[in-house]
């Protein structure tokens, strides 16, 4: 799509605040009014579509992507949303350690157990760990226990700027721990990135793996920059 406007501006939208072009409320993919609940979000949104050169790019759009989805997608039933976000836990990224080399072994013990014993001192919970990658299930009251972390006032908003970080990462324990506070960003982004920063280490760059990961450490940020906005 062209750009067709010429003028951005935030403007009350019910309780909250939306973003106008031209001087008409900007509208979702599923016709809902675009609505934020922050002032700074509402402003960050809004300079993306300053932004938007001859034609729209959505990747460069993060933010309207995240708060469409918002609307869109989670609004209508956030559990539901939560419970398929919560899946995660079952299979955490930090329950799965290598074997060999004693380096690497080290490196995600380092990275990986002050996560897992936060989340046990968080929500009273336990975790196997194994080697290797076999699926290991985890205690019944452990997955029960993270399904309420997600739910447990988390509205449409939080949970769409969580869920990019559950994804990209790989891991439910690291994004609840940044979520609350207990990990910064690049200590979460690193902690996830342990086995592939090795086998860079090891074998050299690969320009497709470098790519990949360009595009996930954007979606990571914009999920992180669109929770910070929510405050």
């Amino acid at each position: 799509m062209k750009r067709f406007w010429t003028d951005v501006s935030v403007v009350p939208q019910g309780d909250g605040h939306g973003i106008a072009l031209d001087g008409k409320p900007i509208r979702t993919p599923q016709r809902t009014p675009l609505a934020v609940p922050t002032r700074v979000l509402a402003d960050a949104i809004a300079g993306e579509w300053r932004s938007v050169g001859a034609t729209i790019d959505p990747r460069a759009m993060p933010l309207t992507g995240l708060a469409n989805a918002s609307l869109d997608t989670i609004a209508p039933d956030p559990a539901v949303f939560a419970v398929s976000l919560a899946r995660y836990g079952e299979s955490d990224l930090l329950y799965y350690r290598a074997e060999e080399p004693a380096p690497l072994v080290e490196r995600q013990q380092a990275a990986w157990d002050p996560a897992l014993d936060w989340a046990r001192a968080r929500y009273d919970v336990h975790f196997e760990t194994t080697a290797g990658v076999m699926h290991r299930p985890q205690p019944a009251a452990t997955i029960e226990r993270l399904r309420d972390a997600v739910a447990a006032a988390r509205d449409a908003f939080t949970l769409a700027g969580l869920h990019p970080i559950v994804t990209v990462t790989g891991s439910l324990v690291l994004a609840l721990a940044l979520v609350e506070g207990a990990l910064d960003a690049d200590t979460v982004w690193h902690a996830a990135r342990i086995d592939e920063d090795w086998q860079e280490e090891m074998w050299g760059k690969d320009e497709l793996a470098a790519q990949a990961t360009a595009v996930h450490r954007a979606d990571f940020d914009a999920g992180v920059r669109f929770l910070s906005l929510l405050k």
